[in-house]
């Protein structure tokens, strides 16, 4: 049972999303109808409408990187709410899972200038 409210939820919360950016921009562009970022990015209309209102349940990570494009949206943060992660990412913690689960739940209640600071010096090879 828990499964299936936290998946509702995350439906509920990705379609929201979803949808108040489609139609931000579709205020500015009307390029943004539903119909028109349903066929951009490969599924029907009706589907996209159902992910909108949080019914319907999956898009694969390639539609989902699809629509975060088509969206000028982050990949990384759409796929999130979807309750998914990208393949590049699960891959790299299966390479080290100790080591990655491990930092996931240690960064976890760390502020996210504190996250940002760490990140910054990694990538700049600080460590």
């Amino acid at each position: 049972m828990y499964c299936v409210v936290y998946g509702t939820h995350m439906n509920e919360i990705f379609g929201k999303y979803i949808r108040e950016r489609r139609e931000a921009l579709r205020e500015n562009d009307s390029s943004y109808s539903l119909r028109q970022v349903a066929g951009r990015i490969g599924i029907e209309p009706s589907y996209l409408s159902k992910i909108e209102r949080g019914i319907q349940t999956y898009l694969s990570e390639g539609k989902i990187i699809a629509l975060a494009k088509d969206l000028n949206e982050d990949p990384d943060i759409l796929l999130a709410l979807s309750g998914k992660i990208s393949t590049d990412v699960q891959e790299i913690i299966r390479k080290r899972p100790r080591l990655f689960t491990q930092l996931i739940r240690d960064l976890k209640n760390l502020p996210d200038h504190a996250v940002l600071r760490i990140v910054r010096e990694v990538r700049d090879g600080k460590w």
